[in-house]
């Protein structure tokens, strides 16, 4: 037993040990633009890729919120609405749907009404930062689609929104 005991715990130890070596399966492996398709370590299509959706969502920015019954653009939406509108410009195979949103308090005809203006109040800014009005489209979807589903103040902030959803994209 005790013999047993010495053997699997030098098995784990050199299991291990093996484990530690970054090396192992040589240094070209996935080396930025080695042999991947790659250039200067940017993948295609991921969230460091200046040119893609995933980067859109998440260094720009896809969502502007709003204060209660409100539909005017706030100092830090006009900022992520910056951002959209020199990334449309810098890439402009792109298309987008922006959808307005609400939380659940009112009637649904109040908050599809009111995800109408926030929507349009998104859309007029990025057109008055050169976006062309061709290219923007709006839809209102009022409190049916929530993304946080919870009777408070912290949830109902998150669903007061209008939300920059692109399509289109590369066509090679």
């Amino acid at each position: 037993m005790k013999r047993f005991l010495t053997y699997s715990l030098l098995i784990a130890a050199l299991g291990l040990t093996a484990c530690t070596n970054p090396d192992r399966f040589g240094s070209d492996s996935l080396d930025a633009g080695t042999n991947t398709g790659t250039t200067g370590g940017i993948i295609p299509g991921s969230a460091n890729d200046p040119a893609s959706t995933a980067y859109f969502q998440q260094a720009v920015g896809d969502r502007v919120l709003f204060e209660v019954d409100q539909s005017t653009l706030t100092n830090q939406g006009r900022t992520t609405l910056d951002g959209q509108a020199s990334w449309l410009l810098t890439n402009t195979d792109y298309q987008a749907v922006i959808e307005g949103h609400a939380d659940e308090q009112g009637t649904r005809q109040y908050n599809l009404a009111l995800g109408a203006r926030r929507a349009n109040a998104a859309q007029e800014y990025l057109i008055s930062k050169g976006v062309p009005a061709s290219r923007l489209k709006v839809v209102s979807y009022g409190k049916e689609r929530p993304i946080e589903i919870c009777s408070n103040e912290a949830c109902y902030a998150k669903n007061r929104r209008a939300v920059t959803v692109l399509a289109g994209g590369l066509t090679s």
